[in-house]
Order: structure tokens, then sequence, then C-alpha cells
């Protein structure tokens, strides 16, 4: 047998809690996993609320449509932020990004379609 060498059945234990293939009680111990769930629970109450505040952007947005035959720009571009935001919200809880929307680490997003 090589000495240089470990032998097959030799795990190596991962030094930080935080790094991939640590033990579970490293994982459940670590007080960013649960700081993260406090923030995805306050995400999750603002979704919410934005949820109906973009349907009352849907209803005036219709009802100025249909009494000037033309959308509201200041409308538009809340509908749009909103819309922004929101996407950042799921990229956060879906743990795909790791700064936290507004009002936390990201800025209000702006109101017109990034430039493509």
């Amino acid at each position: 047998m090589n000495e240089d060498r470990p032998p097959p059945d030799y795990v190596e234990e991962p030094s930080e809690p935080g790094s991939q293939g640590g033990r579970i009680e490293d994982h459940v111990k670590a007080k960013e996993t649960w700081l993260r769930l406090v923030f995805m629970i306050v995400m999750l109450v603002l979704y919410g609320v934005s949820r109906v505040v973009v349907t009352v952007v849907i209803v005036l947005q219709f009802l100025f449509v249909l009494f000037t035959g033309r959308s509201n720009e200041r409308l538009l571009a809340l509908g749009q932020s909103l819309a922004t935001w929101t996407y950042q919200v799921i990229q956060y809880l879906t743990y795909n990004i790791e700064r936290r929307p507004f009002p936390f680490d990201l800025d209000w997003p702006p109101g017109h379609p990034p430039e493509s």
C-alpha cells in the first residue's frame, strides 16, 4: 500500500461549517441559514403585499385606458418596477441570488425595462 495516498474509503471532513459536504449538525447550527430564513419570511410577506399593489395598478391602468384611450406613463413605470422587484424576490427565495431585494441590499428597481 502506498503511504502517499489515503485508503479508498477515507472521507475528508471539510474544515468550514458553511462548506458543502459538511456535517448536518454544522448546517443546522449555522446562523447564516437561520438569518436567511427570517429574511425569506419577511420577503414572502412583502411579496404578498406587492400582489395587492399589482392588482390595484392593473385596475387603475385599465380604467385610465378605458376613459382616456391611452396608458398612464407613471403606472407603466410602477408596473415595470414592481415586476422587476418581484423577479428579484423570487430569485432570492429560490437561492438564485444572495443579495436581498429592496429594502435590504438592493435599491428599488427602475421603472423602465433594462436595455437589451
